[in-house]
């Protein structure tokens, strides 16, 4: 993955740091922040509990007002969001105990931003995997994730891989538009050297087949984005 990859992974997302320590949390806020995440910091379980609708909470277990294992059972009955407890606490068994309390990983004090960053972009793939639909229905199109099959108007169309990863990627959200740069780094492999006007080829190709040069939208200097029906 791409530097600018991993970034655009964590950009807008909603990120609860729950951290006594106001140097500490502070110093997470500014780091998440420049990541491109939206960050709320509170030092308590009880405005943890107050602000827990995050897509991503850091849960430091060393609270005033409570005891983090407890927040972490207490949070997890709330919200589905990843919650990757950040202490500086350390043995086996606490590891457990967190988890076992609902926690998606463990990361001990001190620790490395890159990993700390990592580790949340695993946990939000995670999630995004879990509740990605296996089918997307668009209009005349149906796009069989799982069975990498594509139908318009109920027959079916033979694409290739290449092009399959493409329309996919395009019908993950229809409607917005998709960077060039998004259709190389989610469809290509990362470390594709070659041509950027091979995209246009598939593109070309991939009209083509399914029989209404409309469906994808080029958008000039930009990208593409799919035809809303």
């Amino acid at each position: 993955m791409t530097i600018a990859t991993a970034n655009r992974a964590l950009a807008g997302v909603h990120v609860l740091v729950v951290e006594d320590d106001r140097s500490i949390g502070e110093q997470l806020v500014r780091g998440l922040s420049r990541a491109g995440c939206r960050v709320d910091l509170v030092g308590s379980a009880a405005a943890a509990l107050a602000h827990f609708e995050a897509e991503l909470i850091l849960l430091d277990l060393g609270l005033p007002d409570g005891d983090g294992i407890e927040l972490c059972q207490q949070l997890r009955e709330v919200t589905s969001a990843p919650i990757l407890v950040v202490t500086a606490r350390d043995t086996e068994h606490e590891r457990v105990t967190a988890l076992d309390a609902g926690a998606d990983d463990y990361l001990a004090k001190p620790f490395g931003f890159a990993e700390l960053l990592a580790r949340m972009r695993a946990a939000l793939r995670r999630v995004r995997t879990e509740d990605t639909p296996t089918t997307i229905g668009h209009g005349p199109l149906t796009i069989d994730l799982a069975g990498q099959r594509v139908t318009v108007n109920g027959a079916e169309v033979t694409l290739t891989a290449k092009e399959f990863d493409i329309l996919a990627c395009l019908a993950a959200e229809p409607g917005r538009l998709v960077t060039r740069e998004e259709v190389f780094d989610r469809a290509w492999d990362t470390h594709w050297y070659g041509p950027m006007k091979v995209l246009d080829v598939h593109i070309a190709a991939l009209r083509r087949k399914l029989g209404d040069a409309s469906l994808i939208e080029t958008v000039y200097g930009r990208g593409f984005r799919l035809r809303q029906p």
